[in-house]
């Protein structure tokens, strides 16, 4: 049986395993020139594929009703007929929740097999490490001294975020939601204070854990938490939107206090950005991002999930805080 996972009902609110339905979908007979035979080894999911299952406007086009689910894949070449890939070659692709697809060979990515493991690919050394890197270093401009915090810092963004910033001499404050990722960030992963969000006054917290001020503040859930940092933000202060989490499955539009006054009182900059806005910059990132994972600087946590039928689970369970680091399904 050849499993397929369907993008099955617009979810309203929390998304849910009946929003997904898995089938048996054929292969080929045979490839044409220039396509691919893939075995998926490593599927991601992330949150902005939560976006995707909204049929409202945004930077990606939603997903489509009884079409396949799609997202970050490394696969495993089974046949080729492209001049540039063989059997046993490793790719990465955006492509469908499916165990075995046959796809144009221009559309994947060849691998280098034993840099690193092939997971890292859809992890640190894929769109969420890129993610970290860029929006940190282009948006946020970290200096030695200052104090960076990061919301959702147990995520497969964060982790990078608050390394990095250590890399670069910096105070580093993550918010987490649990006092076992807490540990980890501030045991393992040398993060000056970690907040555990579920306490009892955030502000207060922060104020705490940051007696300077807050000079970037790298946003990955928004909401209440967001309202709290800003609060605390000093002169010049910058904040990254990366991502809005906490906003996600929300069924009304949410009403908090407005960051204008804050902004302007601090001539701060608050910037929103996709990953691939700084695509030119991605071959440095990723050399970067090697150097620093072959040096020991950067270490990098995943959760994996086992089997093809997990992932509809494993996308739902981004929503809980499930996972630390980068939340991926092995095939």
């Amino acid at each position: 049986m050849n499993k397929q996972i369907l993008f099955k009902s617009r979810p309203i609110g929390m998304v849910g395993r009946e929003h997904f339905e898995t089938i048996e979908a054929s292969l080929p007979n045979s490839l044409n020139e220039g396509e691919l035979l893939l075995k998926a080894l490593f599927v991601s999911v992330d949150p902005y594929m939560r976006g995707r299952m909204s049929a409202s406007k945004s930077y990606v086009q939603p997903y489509e009703v009884g079409k396949p689910i799609s997202g970050g894949v490394v696969a495993k070449v089974l046949e080729s007929k492209h001049a540039d890939f063989k059997s046993g070659d490793v790719v990465l692709g955006n492509l469908t929740w499916t165990e075995q697809q046959a796809v144009d060979g221009s559309t994947v990515t060849k691998l280098q097999q034993g840099l690193a493991p092939l997971s890292y690919y859809l992890g640190i050394l894929g769109m969420p490490g890129l993610t970290a890197y860029c929006g940190l270093t282009y948006i946020g401009e970290p200096k030695s001294g200052e104090t960076v915090v990061i919301s959702g810092a147990a995520g497969a963004v964060g982790v990078v975020v608050g390394q990095i910033a250590k890399i670069k001499g910096c105070r580093v404050v993550g918010i987490a939601g649990t006092d076992s990722k807490a540990a980890y960030l501030k045991d393992e992963l040398h993060f000056d204070e970690v907040i555990n969000y579920h306490t009892e006054d955030i502000s207060a917290e922060i104020a705490k854990a940051c007696p300077d001020g807050v000079d970037v503040y790298y946003d990955n859930v928004g909401g209440e938490i967001s309202d709290a940092v800003l609060q605390h933000i000093n002169k010049f202060a910058r904040i990254i939107v990366c991502g809005q989490i906490s906003m996600y499955n929300s069924t009304e539009a949410p009403i908090g206090p407005r960051p204008q006054v804050a902004l302007v009182k601090n001539s701060a900059l608050m910037k929103g950005f996709i990953v691939s806005d700084f695509s030119e910059h991605f071959p440095e990132a990723v050399k970067q991002l090697t150097e620093w994972i072959g040096g020991g600087k950067l270490q990098y946590q995943e959760t994996i999930m086992k089997g093809f039928d997990a992932l509809p689970d494993a996308f739902i369970g981004l929503f809980s805080g499930e996972n630390t680091g980068k939340l991926l399904v092995e095939i």
